[in-house]
């Protein structure tokens, strides 16, 4: 392991948010808004955006206070559909720090869930990483190895390992929305604190609040949960319910796609599919006596 200043690395913040006018906000050098990555808002429409910076260092995280003031202005916010992701730079470590990195995954997800305090609605977002992971990277390293299967939005873990061989980064996705700066900032600090105690070999403690006070931050003041709505939770229940029933269909209409969402429509139920690319499309399926069918497919 290696010693490295926790102010020394790069990191970055992936902000969701709903509303606001996310194609008029003047964006800083080397920020991104990914206008794909649309949330759900409190009417159940796709709005808002993901806004992304440039790999960061702490002597410049206010670049985010004043990104965060372009986007509230425009009456931007977050609700409980959205969630904060901090970036954290492994490269002092490189690969073969992972499974370290893994391991300790293991040990501490639930203690910095629990100090991020976690919102239910937003745990298909973020599982754990499991032992089966270590395993299965042990006998073929590789970003296959530390991803879910069985749903596109769980693939990433809340301590999501795979971002290194993606942009060789750790992802920590446990926290919740905000577009509050102290919020946004202190969960930026624990997570560079974090990776930094891992990565020097520290042992920490699995209870929340000794975990903070070993690495120096505060047990509050991270985002807050906020409770999506009862059409939201009905909805989640439904398409629980259906995907174990659909998920046959969808991979015949997609070779080894999984199902994305799934939601009513006039003519029976829109079932979204995301295929092995990425590329979601929609079909619409109805049940008729003799089971489920495929009625066509949905243009975009």
């Amino acid at each position: 392991m290696k010693t490295v200043d926790w102010k020394e690395l790069t990191f970055g913040v992936e902000i969701e948010f709903v509303g606001g006018a996310p194609e008029q906000v003047e964006l800083l050098p080397g920020w991104i808004m990914d206008l794909n990555e649309r949330q759900t808002d409190d009417t159940g429409d796709e709005s808002g955006s993901e806004l992304k910076p440039p790999p960061l260092v702490w002597g410049r995280r206010e670049q985010i206070r004043e990104m965060l003031a372009r986007l509230q202005v425009t009456g931007a916010r977050a609700n409980w559909n959205c969630g904060l992701h901090v970036h954290v730079g492994l490269k002092p470590w490189g690969q073969e720090g992972i499974p370290r990195f893994i391991e300790v995954a293991l040990m501490y997800q639930d203690a910095v869930r629990h100090l991020f305090n976690t919102g239910d609605d937003r745990l298909i977002f973020c599982p754990p990483v499991t032992p089966e992971m270590i395993d299965r990277y042990r006998v073929n390293p590789g970003e296959e190895a530390l991803r879910h299967k069985g749903r596109p939005q769980s693939h990433r873990c809340g301590i999501n390992l795979a971002a290194w061989f993606d942009i060789g980064t750790v992802e920590i996705r446990y926290a919740n929305g905000s577009l509050n700066y102290d919020e946004v900032i202190r969960t930026a600090e624990f997570c560079l604190r974090f990776v930094a105690a891992v990565g020097e070999g520290r042992t920490l403690s699995s209870d929340p609040r000794q975990m903070a006070a070993q690495l120096g931050v505060p047990v509050s003041g991270y985002p807050k949960p906020i409770p999506a709505p009862r059409w939201y939770r009905e909805r989640m229940w439904l398409e629980d319910a259906l995907i174990p029933v659909l998920g046959p269909l969808a991979g015949r209409l997609v070779p080894n796609g999984e199902i994305h969402h799934i939601l009513p429509h006039p003519e029976g139920l829109l079932v979204a599919i995301e295929d092995v690319d990425g590329k979601v499309s929609k079909h619409l399926v109805h049940p008729p006596a003799a089971g489920w069918e495929a009625a066509r497919p949905i243009p975009e």
